[in-house]
C-alpha cells in the first residue's frame, strides 16, 4: 500500500508515532563505524555501529523519544478531531472525528505510561569504576539500560495498533491492529521476567489472551460466511435486511464478543486481569485500565452499533449484554472490597467500571431510545473512557512511586502517606473519588450521564407516567433496573475507595523515608488530579463534552 501524500498528511499521528519507532531503533545504535567501499581501501562512516556516540546512547534517550512522538501524535489527534474530513484510505481506514478523539485517548494513555516508565524502569549511566565493581546492582542496571528500547518500541507499538484501529472501517483491518496492540501489551506485562510473579502474569495473560482472539477471529469468518464480505457499511447493511435472527449471524457476532470481553475485563473474561494488574509494573498496568480497556470498548461499539445495530426485528445481544453488565459491575465491587492488593483492587475496580459502560451499551441495543438518547449512552461512554485515563492512571502513576521504593504489593503501603507526602495523598484521594462518582468530579458527570442516558431510555415504557407503586413496577422497563445497578454499585464501591482515604490520612506510616521525587511524574499526577477536578464541572467539562459530541456525530 503507498499513500499519497494528502493520506500521509491524514495519517500525522500515525506516522509521527511510526517515526518514533524508527528513531528508538536507529538513535541508540549510531556510532562512529566505518565500512570499506569493496574493491578499495578506502573507509567510509555508516554511521550504524561501532563505538556508540555518548548523546544518543544515552540510555534516558529512548524514553524521552517515544514520550515526545506520543505527546506530539496526541497533539495532532486533538487538532485534526473537528478538521477530519472523513477521508478514506485504502478502503479500509476513514479519517474521522471519532477515530481521531479516540486516537488523543490512546496516545496521551501511552504518553504518561512512557513517561512514567522513565522513572519505573530507572537508567543509569554506567562508569569504568561502576563495572569495575560489577555488583547485583549494578548488573541490573546494565539489564535495566539494555531493555530501554525494547520497552519504549513496545508501547509505541501499542500506540500504533490501538490509533490505527479506531480509523478502521474494515473488520479484518480492526482484528489485525487490534492484535498488533494486544501482541505488544502482552510482552509488556511480562517484562519484568526476573520477577516470578511477573512471568507467570505475562504468560497467563498470553495464554487467555490468545485463545479469546482466536474466538474472535473465528466469530469474523462465520461474518464473512454469512455477508460475503468484511466491510462495516455491508456488514450492517445485511443486517438491517434481517427479519429474524440468522444464526450464522449471532454466533459470530457472539463469538467477538467474547473476544472484547477479554480485552474489556468483562466478567467472566477477566479473570487473568486481576493476576496481570498486580504482577506487572503499575505504568503498564495503568495502561490496561485505561487505553487497552478504552481498545476494547471501541471495537465493541463497531461491531454492536456499527454493524448489528437493532432494528424491529433483531435485538438479540441487547438482554445478554444487559445481564452481563449487572455480573460484571457486581462482581468487580465485591471482588475488590476483599483485596488487599492494590493494583489488584484496582483491576477489579476496572472490571466494574467496565460492567457500567456494558450497561449503557446494553440500553443502545434495547430498541427503546430514541436518536437523541442514543447519542447521549454514546456520548455517556465516550465522555468516561476519556476521562478514565485521567483518574485511573493518576492512580497508577501515585502507586509507581510507591513501587519505586519498594512497596506497592500491599495496600498497607499506603499507610500514612499524607505525612510523608501531603500532596500526593491529596491526589490519589480526589482520583479515588473520582472513580467512586463523587461530584462534583469528573467521574460522578460520565456516571451521571450513563444513568441518564439509561433513565430517558425508559420514558416511553409507561414508568415515568405510573400513577402508584405498583403500576410503576409493572410497568418499568428491565433496562432502568440498569441504572438502578449502576447506583448501587457506586455505593458499594465506596467502601473500598474510602479505606484509601482512611488509611493514607489516620494510619501511621509505613516508612518514615520521603517518597521518591520524580519531577516529571510529580507534574504528570497533579496536572491528572487538577484537570479530574475541572473535567467534572465548569467550561473545560462542556469543552470536553462538545469535542466528545463532535466525535459521536462522525461515528
Amino acid at each position: 500500500m503507498i499513500l499519497t501524500s494528502s493520506e500521509a498528511i491524514a495519517l500525522a499521528p500515525e506516522m509521527t508515532i511510526l517515526f518514533g519507532i524508527t528513531l528508538a531503533i536507529l538513535v541508540p545504535n549510531l556510532g562512529d563505524a566505518r565500512a570499506r567501499i569493496p574493491l578499495t581501501n578506502i573507509r567510509v562512516p555508516i554511521l550504524w555501529g561501532g563505538t556508540r556516540f555518548e548523546i544518543t546512547s544515552d540510555p534516558r534517550a529512548p524514553g524521552a523519544l517515544s514520550t515526545i512522538c506520543l505527546a506530539v501524535a496526541c497533539l495532532l489527534s486533538l487538532y485534526a478531531i473537528e478538521s477530519s474530513e472523513g477521508k478514506t484510505i485504502s478502503g479500509v481506514m476513514e479519517i474521522t472525528g471519532f477515530g481521531r478523539f479516540m486516537s488523543m485517548v490512546f496516545t496521551a494513555a501511552l504518553a504518561i505510561t512512557a513517561a512514567a516508565s522513565i522513572y519505573r524502569i530507572p537508567s543509569k549511566k554506567i562508569t569504568a569504576a561502576d563495572v569495575k565493581d560489577a555488583d547485583d546492582q549494578v548488573t541490573q542496571s546494565l539489564m535495566d539500560n539494555r531493555r530501554q528500547v525494547d520497552l519504549h518500541i513496545l508501547l509505541m507499538m501499542v500506540a500504533l495498533g490501538m490509533s490505527l484501529m479506531a480509523l478502521s472501517t474494515n473488520l479484518f483491518f480492526l482484528i489485525v491492529c487490534l492484535e498488533l496492540a494486544s501482541m505488544a501489551s502482552y510482552v509488556l506485562v511480562g517484562f519484568h521476567k526476573e520477577s516470578s510473579i511477573g512471568g507467570e502474569a505475562g504468560t497467563k495473560y498470553f495464554i487467555v489472551g490468545s485463545i479469546a482472539s482466536a474466538t474472535g477471529i473465528y466469530g469474523m469468518s462465520l461474518l464473512y460466511l454469512w455477508a460475503g464480505s468484511l466491510d462495516f457499511a455491508i456488514l450492517s447493511a445485511t443486517w438491517g435486511q434481517m427479519d429474524t435472527l440468522d444464526p450464522l449471524a449471532g454466533i459470530g457476532v457472539g463469538l467477538m464478543m467474547v473476544a472484547f470481553g477479554f480485552k474489556v475485563s468483562a466478567a467472566p473474561f477477566h479473570l487473568a486481569a486481576p493476576d496481570a494488574y498486580s504482577g506487572t509494573n503499575a505504568p503498564i498496568a495503568g495502561m490496561l485500565a485505561t487505553a487497552s480497556k478504552a481498545m476494547g470498548f471501541v471495537a465493541m461499539m463497531r461491531v454492536l452499533v456499527g454493524i448489528a445495530a437493532p432494528n424491529e426485528a433483531v435485538t438479540a445481544w441487547a438482554p445478554a449484554l444487559g445481564i452481563l453488565a449487572v455480573i460484571t459491575m457486581t462482581w468487580g465491587n465485591l471482588a475488590a472490597l476483599s483485596s488487599e492488593n492494590p493494583k489488584r483492587m484496582l483491576a477489579y475496580s476496572s472490571v466494574a467500571h467496565a460492567g457500567y459502560m456494558l450497561a449503557a451499551l446494553a440500553a443502545l441495543g434495547s430498541g427503546l431510545a430514541d436518536s437523541g438518547t442514543q447519542e447521549l449512552l454514546q456520548i455517556a461512554i465516550v465522555f468516561h473512557l476519556a476521562v478514565l485515563v485521567l483518574f485511573k492512571m493518576g492512580a497508577f502513576l501515585v502507586l509507581t512511586l510507591v513501587e519505586m521504593e519498594g512497596g506497592g504489593s500491599s495496600i498497607s503501603d499506603l499507610n500514612g502517606l499524607a505525612r510523608r507526602d501531603p500532596i500526593l495523598a491529596i491526589c490519589m484521594f480526589v482520583f479515588m473519588l473520582s472513580l467512586a462518582g463523587i461530584p462534583p468530579l469528573s467521574g460522578f458527570l460520565s456516571k451521571f450521564l450513563m444513568i441518564n442516558g439509561l433513565v430517558t431510555t425508559t420514558t416511553d415504557t409507561g414508568a415515568i407516567t405510573a400513577a402508584s407503586a405498583m403500576s410503576w413496577l409493572q410497568s418499568v422497563d428491565p433496562y432502568f433496573l440498569l441504572a438502578l445497578a449502576i447506583v448501587l454499585n457506586s455505593a458499594l464501591s465506596l467502601f473500598y475507595y474510602l479505606r484509601i482515604g482512611l488509611l493514607m490520612f489516620f494510619e501511621e506510616p509505613a516508612m518514615d523515608s520521603p517518597v521518591p521525587r520524580a519531577p516529571l511524574l510529580r507534574a504528570v499526577i497533579l496536572a491528572s488530579m487538577v484537570l479530574t477536578v475541572l473535567l467534572g464541572i465548569g467550561p473545560a467539562s462542556e469543552q470536553l463534552l462538545s469535542l466528545v459530541e463532535t466525535a459521536i456525530s462522525t461515528f
